[in-house]
């Protein structure tokens, strides 16, 4: 049993506990740990298992002291103390500083401010569907905290204070709604906080054998697309992504600074809208189905060898609507700057594969044989595809091609690219994914790591940039089913587990939809999602004034609504026949001389008697019968009838 003063500590230091563990994964292991164990500190001394040191001369000083160091530690690790990132870790030392000290009400008030900026900034930095609950949790039991703080010694116990702090929440929930709905939002995401030093797997501007299938190791999802009509074939799925220029025999680069005008496109076939919705990769690659025919947004870049990149990397969820054709030609030659880079080769690295570009190049009567002489004879090679194709020398082509003759999509894609380089075709190796696993609860693609892959683009004069598989030759049931249908021995057991069991498949399914919904319409609800949402009101043309005078009204009805609430909460005490004959009678009397709240009923009879003489015996009759019937013993039914009589007649 505590006493109620260190119960109300016990639970600020707890909604301060909570509140560190929130933002755990943006501050500093070492500040989380202090916070921590200031808590558990805390509690100790709040029931009394360790005694609390008394205050000494120095103490002040000493305590000072640590505060510089903290602070200055902050400064250290983050090299500034500005930015959402610093100041959470700042708020978390400072806060367990507040927890050491705290001794009054007044602070554990404080401390539970505390947290609340803390899970601010837990919301700020991550909005996934799952922390939503863990927010509101907080936030109610910040709100218990504070009701157990606010009530000091009374004795309110927990489950009432629990109570309490629910029905605030509810209450606040309708201005929380239209603060959501009708607050004027500004474009961007100035409030993310920084992800420190944890990298992101995904696609890179370099390749090297195994690179990518590396990367296909992996399950978690990329970016989810939802097409507005039909869906594209499976074998046309090709989500472009970084495009690599420069090779030096082992790993392929996006060449930087090297820019050549695009060739003029005509785009053939049906065009296909989706929505795709991108998760952070911190990286600023953007993917859309081959090829694209505009940059989606302003933010948005479409280079000249179709690559779609954003100004910096992607650190939150981006959504943006795209258009593609699967098919494209071009009539126009290609620049001789565009020849120039799309066809260097390092001269002494792999030359095994030289020379059979050579010998390829021979029984070849144009570009466009040669391409299909290639293929030709990576299909009759016994060339197998695999995760594990070994380690691969400097010279990687020869040694995938002659030497283990197994690899990736990377390592396929690579090899072919260099002898259609050896041969004078202008070739590039693009990566991004392939295909894409259906989820027929939400109705759109989502595509995930396992299906990153890479091929070729080669220069075809009267065609254009045509692409070229080696993996469809090589394996071509990759371009119908996934990576781990297609290898299941490299699925990770959990995967595995999941793949194998319909029903958890089934959840899964509905529980990402879950998150593509909450991504969609909350997360990414913006200005853009304001305006739709007043036109579905009936404005036609909405405008910044709009959503203000919106705002307001719903901010009126929610105030006119929690007055009413309120009003109806507070019991309201009928008064008895008693009470109810003597205010009639006050009312008749008042016409003489207003009652004073204080005064009793003698005295007010004394009064009306002075002012009315003619009345005077009567009221004051009327008063003492009514103080009898009041305060002495209880009346009957025929005694109060007689004192309503005699109100009824009085005449003023």
């Amino acid at each position: 049993m505590v006493t109620p003063e260190a119960r109300a500590n016990i639970a600020a230091a707890l909604v301060y506990a909570v509140a560190v563990l929130l933002v755990a994964a943006y501050a500093p292991a070492w500040c989380v740990i202090i916070g921590l164990a200031a808590v558990v500190w805390r509690v100790l001394t709040s029931t009394g298992r360790v005694p609390r040191p008394k205050r000494r001369p120095g103490m002040r000083f000493l305590f000072g002291a640590v505060t510089a160091v903290l602070v200055a530690a902050v400064a250290l690790n983050f090299r500034t103390l500005n930015g959402l990132a610093a100041g959470t870790a700042l708020l978390v030392v400072m806060g367990a500083l507040k927890v050491l000290e705290s001794r009054a009400r007044r602070d554990d008030a404080i401390l539970i401010g505390v947290a609340l900026f803390l899970l601010l900034a837990a919301a700020l930095g991550g909005q996934a569907l799952w922390r939503a609950p863990l927010y509101l949790l907080a936030a109610w039991g910040a709100g218990t905290a504070i009701a157990l703080v606010a009530h000091g010694d009374n004795m309110l116990t927990t489950r009432a204070a629990l109570r309490l702090a629910a029905r605030a929440l509810l209450m606040a929930l309708p201005l929380a709604l239209a603060c959501f709905a009708f607050f004027p939002r500004v474009a961007g995401h100035f409030w993310a906080l920084e992800r420190g030093s944890a990298g992101v797997t995904g696609l890179t501007d370099e390749m090297s054998p195994g690179s990518i299938g590396k990367i296909a190791n992996e399950y978690d999802p990329v970016f989810r697309a939802r097409f507005e009509d039909q869906l594209p074939p499976r074998t046309t799925l090709y989500w472009r992504g970084p495009v690599l220029n420069d090779f030096d025999g082992f790993t392929w680069r996006r060449a930087r600074g090297r820019v050549y005008h695009a060739e003029p496109l005509q785009r053939l076939g049906p065009a296909y809208r989706y929505h795709v919705t991108l998760e952070p990769t911190d990286q600023p690659w953007l993917f859309a189905l081959d090829t694209i025919d505009a940059s989606p947004r302003r933010d948005m870049f479409l280079s000249h060898d179709r690559q779609l990149t954003g100004l910096g990397p992607i650190t939150s969820a981006t959504s943006y609507d795209a258009v593609s054709h699967l098919q494209t030609r071009s009539d126009a030659e290609l620049s001789t700057l565009g020849r120039r880079y799309e066809i260097r080769l390092p001269p002494d690295r792999n030359p095994r594969a030289l020379a059979l570009a050579t010998e390829l190049r021979l029984r070849s009567a144009n570009d466009a044989e040669y391409t299909r002489v290639v293929l030709d004879w990576f299909r009759t090679q016994g060339l197998e595809y695999t995760l594990e194709p070994g380690i691969t020398s400097i010279d990687s082509v020869d040694t995938t091609l002659f030497d283990t003759r197994k690899g990736f999509c990377g390592h396929f894609a690579s090899a072919y690219a260099t002898l259609m380089r050896a041969a004078g075709v202008p070739a590039r190796v693009v990566t991004g994914y392939l295909g894409g696993e259906w989820n027929p609860v939400g109705g759109y693609v989502m595509v995930r790591q396992s299906e990153a892959h890479a091929w070729t683009e080669v220069w075809l004069d009267g065609q254009g940039w045509t692409r070229i598989d080696p993996t469809a030759v090589v394996a071509p049931e990759r371009l119908q089913r996934g990576l781990f249908d297609l290898l299941p021995e490299s699925m990770p057991a959990t995967t595995a587990l999941l793949n194998g069991n319909s029903w958890l498949k089934r959840i899964s399914q509905v529980w990402d939809n879950m998150n593509q919904w909450w991504q969609a319409n909350v997360v990414e609800f913006d200005l853009r999602a304001q305006f739709n949402l007043l036109q579905k009101l009936g404005i036609e043309l909405p405008e910044w004034q709009h959503l203000g005078w919106a705002f307001a009204i719903g901010l009126v009805a929610w105030i006119a609504w929690v007055a009413l609430s309120l009003r109806r909460s507070v019991p309201r005490v009928r008064p008895d026949r008693i009470a109810r004959a003597w205010l009639k009678a006050t009312r008749k009397l008042g016409r003489i001389t207003p009652r004073a709240a204080s005064e009793g009923p003698l005295e007010y009879a004394r009064r009306v008697g002075d002012a009315r003489p003619d009345l005077a015996g009567r009221v004051a009759a009327l008063a003492l019968r009514y103080a009898r019937l009041r305060f002495g013993p209880d009346a009957d039914a025929a005694e109060l009838a007689s004192l309503e009589r005699e109100v009824r007649s009085l005449a003023v």
